[in-house]
């Protein structure tokens, strides 16, 4: 098998809520591969702070600020994306958001939100992106689910029911969007390294149970879901369809 599998030369990739963390991971690793990119997030001074760190690297990079859980911008973006930048080959719903409370007393506009942004927005970029991936009976789509597709812990029932969700509706594109040519695949990470669990990170009673509770015995690094991303992005991957891919450590593998 030859390595040019594996490249993304030609071909161009949205990333949503890509300014940091796992989404600039991801970007950065489709980047290395030929890609080009487009970065999205709603802060445009982060957002452009991140364009501005894969430019100088040689990147082709453009950044595109909108909101993923607002059709009509969404809508207006992905229109303007594939008429000024170009077609959207890849897209890796990454956007995310979690919020930690009890069950009894989560407040529904908190619920509501963290359902829009980790499964409403994947339905919304995905249906505005694969319009022209369908007229091209080609394209890749990469959702970002999590260990909580299949998990629950204390104080994120809501998160781990979108992370449920989003794992679903991958299986869902992959049936519905198949037959045109398309792969539709998902990431599920385990416990990794980014500002999002920062609060985690310091809580020493947390981290020491991640580390205990993981196989390989630490947290994975933003980094290391690059490969993975790689993979489904690329023509390595041509048969792999509503798939979900761990990059957990193992942690899913133990009980």
């Amino acid at each position: 098998m030859s390595l040019t599998l594996f490249s993304l030369s030609g071909k161009r990739a949205l990333v949503t809520g890509s300014s940091r963390g796992i989404g600039f991971g991801i970007a950065e690793a489709l980047a290395s591969a030929g890609a080009s990119i487009i970065l999205n997030a709603r802060d445009p001074v982060a957002l452009g702070a991140a364009a501005e760190t894969l430019a100088a690297r040689g990147v082709d990079v453009k950044a595109l600020a909108f909101d993923v859980t607002h059709e009509e911008s969404v809508n207006e973006a992905i229109e303007h994306a594939t008429r000024e930048i170009g077609p959207i080959n890849i897209l890796v719903n990454n956007a995310g958001m979690q919020h930690r409370a009890p069950l009894e007393d989560f407040p529904l506009d908190k619920f509501n939100q963290v359902m829009a942004t980790n499964v409403t927005s994947a339905f919304l970029v995905s249906k505005a992106v694969v319009k022209s991936m369908i007229e091209r009976r080609s394209g890749r789509i990469i959702n970002i689910c999590s260990v909580m597709s299949d998990l629950a812990r204390p104080s994120i029932a809501p998160y781990a029911a979108s992370k449920a969700a989003i794992a679903n509706l991958t299986r869902g594109m992959a049936v519905d969007w198949a037959k045109y040519g398309l792969n539709i695949n998902g990431i599920a990470p385990g416990y990794i390294r980014t500002e999002l669990n920062e609060a985690l990170l310091k809580n020493a009673e947390f981290n020491t149970w991640v580390e205990k509770r993981t196989p390989m015995g630490r947290w994975g690094e933003p980094d290391e879901l690059g490969g993975a991303a790689v993979f489904l992005a690329s023509a390595a991957s041509t048969f792999v369809n509503g798939h979900i891919l761990y990059v957990d450590g193992a942690f899913t593998a133990t009980v």
